[in-house]
């Protein structure tokens, strides 16, 4: 790995749940807090990936 890929962002990464400075231990999170809510979002169906229409069911 070279220098240039530990050194950090220029910019700082903020948490996309609350806004706060995202910490490298929870990346892109601030904190475990933050990581369980938005897998809680996913798995409630909150976030969801749209799929193209003519996308089939598996029929098993």
């Amino acid at each position: 790995m070279t220098d240039q890929a530990r050194t950090p962002p220029a910019t700082p990464r903020t948490c996309p749940i609350c806004g706060k400075p995202a910490q490298q231990a929870f990346l892109p999170f601030c904190s475990s807090r933050c990581r369980a809510v938005d897998l809680n979002r996913w798995l409630s169906g909150r976030y969801v990936v749209p799929g193209r229409e003519d996308d089939v069911e598996d029929p098993e």
